[in-house]
């Protein structure tokens, strides 16, 4: 059972460059195959040793495809890759700081779907800009202007699942 090493990184363990931008119908494809290959019920009658490794991997390709699948995620692990800790890093400037003070007073303003919508479409407009400029910055390896959108990626990403929230609050 060597078709994966526990230790590849989770671009190598679906034979993808490492890139931020990635072929999703290549990631499903391998994905589907190595589980395929690797799924527990196939080592029911093997050893307890290859049991537990089949399960190790099963495991790992699962996590890996979960964060390569996910743009977020997917940059978040790049700068992983290059030893940039995103839990520990502030590093975003007063200026969005205070955009972010202001778009959760926003939030916290809204009292109808029309608005909720008005808001949610914006939040997702500013992740997709925040997508393609990922996109370059990777290919470009400008990983400080990359952490940096990372971090607001990030921001977005709550914002809008706190959005969401309210929507559910509204109906």
């Amino acid at each position: 059972m060597s078709i994966l090493s526990l230790s590849a990184n989770y671009f190598e363990i679906f034979d993808l460059p490492i890139s931020f931008d990635i072929d999703k119908e290549r990631l499903v494809s391998c994905y589907r195959d190595l589980q395929h290959v690797v799924h527990p019920d196939k080592y029911v009658n093997a050893s307890e040793k290859e049991r537990r490794l089949a399960m190790q991997k099963a495991v790992q390709i699962n996590e890996a495809f979960q964060t390569l699948k996910n743009p977020l995620n997917r940059g978040i692990y790049l700068l992983e890759l290059q030893n940039i800790d995103k839990e520990n890093q502030t590093n975003l400037d007063g200026e969005f700081l205070m955009a972010q003070m202001e778009l959760r007073e926003e939030l916290a303003d809204i009292k109808d779907f029309e608005a909720l919508n008005a808001f949610l479409n914006s939040i997702e407009k500013q992740i997709e800009n925040l997508i393609e400029q990922l996109s370059q910055e990777f290919k470009t390896k400008n990983w400080q202007a990359a952490s940096s959108n990372v971090s607001k990626f990030q921001f977005f990403t709550k914002l809008h699942e706190e959005a969401l929230r309210l929507e559910e609050k509204l109906i």
